[in-house]
């Protein structure tokens, strides 16, 4: 009871809110876009794209050379034959040194780690995308599951007032001597299995409520009617084809498999020399005496114990569980499409069913109540006829429900459960920005400045 209480005070305090000052109904679309905003699942992926953005970076930085200085303090001893120690008078020495190297030629390393940490940024990309899906997935499930909860419960209200109805009438007729006890307790029984379904449908819309709130980041108020389904194409074929080309599990796969292509040359690059050119200079303030040094200096590893080999053989090895990973990826997109579309015929039909047992159950109610009320028939056989039209009413609502949710789970399947695929007006987080303002390794230069002002944004 106290779970009742509790729903009907807050339905009590909304209700009156929502008569002091009207209130627009929150639509689909106002939950999917707050999902969107308010997801932490968002922030958290987009962040490490924006890490990944920055190992382009990072690959960038080894065609530049790298600068450095060193600065000694130092004092001299020196010790007689006797064992004493003996000091300088100038004993303090102070040097500095600075060092520039540059890699020039390294056989396609660096190009090759730069086509990595790019092939590995668009890979990211595509995790971001499903990511976005799976968000506005959860948002379009939360949403139907408060209408049908809250439908629910209207139900069971309705089924718990009619049943008292009957309690009451086999009450009345028990008082007359028309009916035995035995029909007053069947009508009490199941008006107490009536208040018991109330309360755990009221409890279940208690659940969705907490997981719309999960979901978008608020507990819902009045929710509007569902908008139309979005268009998915006529046949599962077309469905597949589109799959396919966007599905961004499969476009992330096929960047996996570039990143493994390119990781097989680098490991064979890796076994050949490398040549560098180093120029340095240094000063000794106490000598008072300026040195320099320019040189290139060739490196070729001629043994490192297998380690080179089996790198290049691990290289192999990842480049088949990339390529296997990719056609897995198909079979496990057509399988969900193939799922998601049978569920999407299976819901259709049972709303069929159901509209037919419905008319037929509603009928057949009136009719045994008719007879009840001549004496034809019991109280139990206008409670049970009342059962079946409770049931049947339930289960349209729940096929509704789930071809609703079904019709965006075959778009998720096909790669389009995306806010500009659902043109839902809103800015999205542009990965071009981030990348393009890193992507040439920006230390404190206006570029610089401009990275500080996009990080600003993100924050905001």
């Amino acid at each position: 009871m106290w779970l009742k209480a509790m729903i009907l005070g807050a339905a009590a305090v909304t209700a009156a809110v929502s008569a002091a000052v009207p209130a627009r109904a929150e639509t689909l679309t106002d939950a999917l876009i707050a999902a969107y905003r308010n997801s932490h699942l968002l922030d958290q992926n987009e962040a490490l794209l924006r890490a990944a953005d920055e190992d382009v970076a990072v690959a960038v930085s080894a065609l530049r050379p790298v600068i450095g200085f060193v600065v000694n303090w130092g004092r001299s001893f020196a010790q007689d034959n006797s064992g004493a120690v003996r000091v300088k008078t100038d004993t303090l020495d102070t040097s500095i040194s600075l060092s520039a190297e540059l890699m020039l030629i390294d056989f396609g390393r660096t190009g090759l780690q730069i086509d990595i940490a790019e092939e590995s940024v668009k890979a990211t990309r595509q995790a971001l995308v499903g990511i976005e899906q799976d968000v506005l997935l959860a948002a379009v499930q939360a949403y139907v599951d408060v209408k049908l909860a809250a439908e629910i419960v209207a139900l069971r209200q309705s089924n718990t007032r009619l049943i008292s109805q009957e309690l009451g009438a086999a009450q009345d007729r028990f008082d007359v001597g028309e009916i035995t006890r035995t029909d007053v307790s069947i009508a009490e029984a199941r008006l107490a299995a009536a208040r018991s379904s109330l309360a755990a449908a009221e409890g279940d819309l208690m659940i969705a409520r907490e997981a719309y709130k999960a979901a978008t980041g608020a507990y819902p108020g009045r929710l509007a009617a569902l908008p139309p389904s979005p268009k998915i194409g006529k046949t599962i074929d077309e469905a597949r084809a589109v799959a396919m080309k966007t599905h961004p599990a499969i476009r992330q796969a096929q960047h996996q498999v570039t990143v493994a292509d390119l990781a097989v040359k680098l490991a064979e690059a890796a076994m050949k020399p490398t040549l560098g050119l180093g120029v340095s200079l240094g000063n000794s303030f106490s000598q008072e005496r300026l040195s320099g040094q320019v040189g290139l200096s060739l490196k070729q590893t001629i043994y490192a114990g297998g380690k080179l080999s089996a790198l290049y053989r691990k290289a192999l090895a990842q480049h088949e569980a990339a390529r296997a990973g990719l056609r897995q990826s198909v079979v496990l997109i057509e399988q969900n499409l193939g799922i998601a579309w049978a569920n999407l015929a299976v819901f259709g039909a049972s709303i069929e069913a159901s509209d037919r047992q419905i008319r037929a159950a509603q009928s057949a109610f009136d009719g045994i109540r008719e007879e009840a009320n001549l004496g034809a028939r019991t109280t139990l056989d206008v409670l049970d006829a009342e059962q079946e039209l409770l049931d049947a009413r339930a289960a349209r609502l729940e096929a509704e429900a789930g071809r609703y949710v079904a019709v965006y789970r075959v778009l998720s399947a096909m790669g389009l459960l995306t806010v500009d695929h659902l043109k839902l007006g809103i800015p999205t987080y542009d990965p071009e920005a981030y990348y393009d303002a890193v992507r040439n390794a920006p230390a404190t230069s206006a570029q610089g400045r401009k990275l500080d002002e996009i990080l600003k944004k993100i924050g905001n």
